[in-house]
């Protein structure tokens, strides 16, 4: 209990420095790092930068943003991966950056429609590295003029989408013909399925509560979290990436200095690292449903129409008033998770040869704030 009892001395302390009159300086929240959600959907002179104002807003693991972004004449793009914002401890095969690509080009598309334009992609036009993603391109993006083309029903919700990581309201089970309509996220490569019984709900509970628990119990894989901590309203302005800690209690924190939180956190067995993980069993103990959505294979195809079939069935969520949290850990490829992973595949039905590329909570739960991002410019490749 020595830790938790210096912070909240600490605490004490620095409020009492603090004083009264600087009280805005605890209650202050991120202005910058929130921009682009007001952004997206501005008028550009360049559509592909008003599609690309919406595909930054896409999920993806740890917020870390991966993608670069190179226009090319006038109707094209080209999208690569920033290689210093992948994870290889808890993403040691690219596998879920990846399927963060493929919400990013199916935002892009959806937003496309808005201007009359068809997006075709040609994923991975140099090849791909199966081990590990490399310098070459991810996709190549052609828009293309289509008249007539429909306006995507998702577009309208894509600056409300979220990742809910917060309690359900267990009252309130997800209607059936709800869970229908989201079969419909699924694709040729990939299949959409959630939880049928009961006893199915709570298997996925705990599950999820021990693999996260897992990978803050493993010093290599917490610290690759703690190391992209953004503490206080300051830090997440100057770097809107990473795990963002907001609010008062983490604006104290950062006076103490933003660098002794992560060294605290850092420790498997701190009181802060107890702490996270009683309050995420609590939260996984309040779902009242999952889905999943399986791949037919684990090539970087399957990867990115996982990546594609996710955005949808979180947008249509948003319009449907449900939230939608991905619960990555479990399906993480290190070698302490195979055990966990394996029985996720078990429990969620996957068959040989098939591979369980996202599982996520589905609820009703109070409406969350958005997560920050770096503006469009700061991922144009200016050549």
């Amino acid at each position: 209990m020595t830790n938790r009892r210096n912070l909240i001395l600490g605490i004490g302390g620095t409020l009492a420095l603090v004083g009264a009159g600087a009280a805005w300086r605890v209650t202050r929240l991120p202005q910058a790092a929130d921009k682009p959600w007001a952004q997206a959907g501005n008028p550009e002179l360049d559509p592909r930068l008003d599609a690309f104002r919406h595909a930054i807003l896409a999920p993806n693991p740890h917020n870390m943003q991966p993608w670069l972004i190179r226009l090319i004449g006038s109707d094209q793009a080209e999208i690569s991966c920033d290689l210093a914002r992948r994870l290889p401890k808890t993403d040691p095969f690219d596998r879920q950056i990846v399927i963060g690509f493929g919400c990013f080009i199916e935002l892009a598309r959806i937003a496309a429609t808005r201007r009359g334009l068809r997006v075709e992609v040609e994923a991975f036009p140099e090849g791909a590295g199966e081990e590990r993603l490399d310098a070459r391109p991810i996709a190549r993006l052609r828009f293309v003029a289509a008249p007539g083309l429909a306006v995507d029903p998702l577009a309208a919700a894509i600056r409300d989408r979220r990742s809910a990581k917060v309690p359900f309201d267990l009252s309130r089970p997800v209607p059936a013909e709800h869970l229908a309509m989201f079969a419909t996220s699924g694709s040729e490569l990939v299949r959409f399925d959630n939880t049928r019984a009961p006893g199915e709900v709570d298997a996925l509970r705990t599950l999820c509560s021990s693999a996260f628990e897992r990978e803050l119990r493993t010093p290599h894989t917490l610290r690759e979290s703690i190391d992209v901590l953004r503490v206080g309203a300051g830090e997440i302005d100057a770097n809107p990436d990473g795990i963002a800690l907001k609010g008062p209690l983490f604006e104290v924190l950062s006076l103490l200095g933003a660098d002794k939180v992560r060294a605290s956190g850092r420790d498997p067995q701190s009181d802060t690292t107890n702490q996270q993980i009683e309050r995420y069993r609590q939260i996984f103990a309040q779902t009242p449903g999952f889905v999943w959505l399986t791949g037919l294979g684990n090539s970087r195809a399957h990867q990115l129409a996982a990546g594609q079939s996710y955005i949808r069935l979180n947008l249509l969520a948003t319009q449907l008033g449900l939230g939608l949290h991905p619960v990555s850990q479990a399906l993480q490829e290190y070698p302490e998770m195979a055990p966990l992973f394996g029985e996720a595949r078990r429990i969620c039905r996957v068959a040989p040869g098939e591979t369980l590329q996202m599982l996520a909570r589905l609820g009703y739960a109070k409406p969350v704030a958005p997560t920050p991002r770096w503006p469009l410019e700061a991922k144009l490749v200016r050549t």
